[in-house]
């Protein structure tokens, strides 16, 4: 009986530090940050408490607890600058840095190694096929069969700030970008249909001179085009078409025009995604919500406009994880925010994002059974508390049926 108490404790506490659905609510500062953005931060596609963030001092660290608290996985000296669990590959983390190659994880970020290959390089961007991931790197696109070993594969005279995989079956069909305009202006940005062995430059008809993003989304239910999200030093645009042709999602009374640094999907929904940005120092930046491939959107009104990193779960209403950065005061902070498609609310007055501690639930919070009714936890809290008034009904029956 003790044990089961323990149990639904445990159990209840969990719905306790739960985030507030729709509400932006603070982490505690990283160790080691100092006052530089965050730029390099992802979550477990498998599990939703499973985070691991980079931080300026080339540290990596990881929590399995939603960020309540972190663990130094790994001490470094070279900037993180992106984090990317495989969608494919159970367990398998890559982290890029600058100037100082890739590192790999095959046990989901608790324990590092060295990429073969890529020393010294600056590694920007990561994608993933089903058999093939590909970097990119200040000298072009390297691939990979396991994330440990790497080999050149083209574009070597380029910078590749953001890679994509539009088909993740052989022929491995991959799209490039660079944050260096090429010689005849327009935006860089590049095509392989055969992974990475030869590749196009591709001419699409948009503003921007910066490849800032790319991301591939899920197959629509008919056909077998992924689309295509693009996000530039200028503004956001789809493809339908694998790049043939651009639609606008930003200027003319859609999102801003300005820089669009983080794209994720939300599970297998093809035209569900977040869009979000840094505002480039302008002040209109911010995070975003499609759930019409991008004909309208919704803004999650972020607590700070500038948005420097997004990790979104595999959730049907994901978890997101966002740093942000206050150029003023220069100092980064971290926000859970668990999107069940509510208004979005403000994180709570008393508390500030560079000094709030666990989330937890005061005892006179009115809203604590609305979040244990509202929990995925409630079938189990009821079998517990089944079971617990069981136990209780045959030790009174016992005390009862005993001679006096």
């Amino acid at each position: 009986m003790v044990a089961l108490w323990v149990v639904l404790v445990g159990t209840l506490g969990v719905v306790a530090d739960a985030p507030a659905d729709s509400t932006w609510t603070p982490l505690k500062p990283l160790p080691h940050q100092g006052r530089t953005a965050v730029f390099a931060l992802s979550v477990d596609p498998a599990n939703n408490q499973a985070l691991v963030v980079g931080t300026s001092d080339g540290s990596l660290l990881r929590s399995t607890n939603g960020g309540t608290a972190w663990t130094q996985v790994r001490a470094g000296k070279a900037n993180v600058t992106t984090i990317a669990f495989s969608p494919f590959t159970s367990k398998l983390v890559l982290a890029g840095t600058r100037g100082g190659g890739a590192l790999a994880s095959r046990d989901g970020g608790a324990t590092w190694a060295a990429a073969a290959g890529l020393e010294g390089r600056n590694v920007r961007a990561f994608a993933f096929a089903l058999t093939l991931v590909a970097a990119g790197t200040d000298h072009g696109v390297y691939v990979s069969t396991d994330g440990l070993s790497w080999t050149p594969s083209g574009l070597s005279d380029r910078s590749i700030n953001a890679l994509a995989v539009e088909a993740i079956h052989a022929p491995v069909r991959l799209i490039a970008g660079s944050d260096l305009q090429g010689a005849g202006g327009g935006l860089p940005l590049f095509q392989s249909l055969d992974a990475g062995a030869s590749w196009t430059q591709l001419s699409p008809p948009i503003s921007g001179t910066i490849t800032v993003r790319l991301v591939a989304g899920p197959l629509p239910p008919t056909g077998n085009v992924r689309p295509l999200v693009v996000g530039t030093n200028t503004g956001l645009f789809a493809s339908s078409d694998n790049g043939a042709s651009f639609t606008p999602l930003s200027g003319g009374g859609l999102l801003p025009t300005t820089d669009y640094t983080q794209v994720s999907f939300i599970t297998d929904h093809h035209d569900r995604f977040y869009a979000a940005s840094d505002g480039g120092g302008s002040g209109s930046g911010g995070i975003w919500r499609t759930n019409d491939a991008g004909r309208t959107f919704a803004s999650l009104q972020s607590p700070e406009p500038a948005v420097t990193a997004l990790a979104v779960s595999n959730d049907e209403q994901p978890t997101l994880y966002v740093a942000t950065f206050h150029p003023s005061t220069h100092i980064p902070s971290l926000w859970v925010y668990h999107d069940t498609g509510g208004t979005p609310q403000g994180p709570p007055a008393q508390q500030s994002p560079a000094s709030s501690g666990a989330r937890t639930a005061r005892s006179g919070d009115s809203n604590f059974l609305g979040k244990i009714f509202g929990s995925p936890q409630l079938p189990y809290i009821g079998l517990g508390l089944g079971a617990l008034a069981v136990i209780l009904t045959a030790v009174v029956a016992h005390l009862r049926a005993r001679p006096r």
